[in-house]
């Protein structure tokens, strides 16, 4: 059997990517813990970086590989659960932000699932849904920093809520870009 290069697992990239995702609960922990709000941002900021950095290095060293494909969404996606539990238990956003992005992500994995049924692995990644997350990726640490209380916070809160609306609502958009995608596929596989 052969090894391609999309069968390696020990890749520089695939460490990073490893690196932020044993960051997701000390992360958690600093915000429902001790409150330690400033180092949170310190980590998710490390987080980001090295989300960059896998991403650039994976390009740089030809060191592509399915398992980076899987963990690199996954440490995003476990990254805003985690913010959004996170600030939930501390009063910082309401409900229904949590059930608006939950349910998003619960509706697609059903597709992606049903899809898996038939064969078909994935979708192919639309532009506003990589916006919408990076909405929230912005949004929820600039909440956090909401809390201070300063100018700065006062400002970050402001703009927080901000990049959090747009994103729900693009997070949303892209859920129907993904429905019609999957609609038409299911048409062309019938056909």
């Amino acid at each position: 059997m052969t090894v391609t290069s999309k069968d390696r697992i020990l890749t520089v990239p695939n460490l990073l990517s490893l690196l932020r995702l044993l960051g997701v609960p000390y992360f958690f922990w600093l915000i429902v813990g001790p409150h330690s709000d400033g180092i949170a941002l310190i980590v998710l900021s490390v987080s980001a970086a090295t989300d960059w950095l896998d991403g650039y290095l994976a390009r740089r060293l030809n060191q592509f590989s399915r398992v980076g494909e899987l963990l690199d969404p996954l440490a995003d996606r476990l990254y805003i659960l985690a913010a959004l539990a996170a600030l939930f238990i501390r009063g910082l956003i309401p409900i229904w932000v949590v059930l608006a992005l939950v349910g998003r992500d619960l509706l697609m994995s059903v597709l992606l699932a049903k899809l898996k049924r038939r064969g078909i692995t994935g979708l192919p990644v639309h532009f506003v849904g990589k916006a919408a997350t990076m909405n929230l990726l912005y949004a929820l640490p600039l909440i956090l920093l909401g809390t201070f209380e300063n100018s700065i916070g006062h400002v970050a809160h402001i703009v927080g809520w901000a990049f959090l609306l747009w994103g729900v609502a693009m997070y949303w958009y892209a859920a129907v870009l993904y429905l019609t995608q999957v609609r038409r596929l299911e048409e062309a596989i019938t056909t």
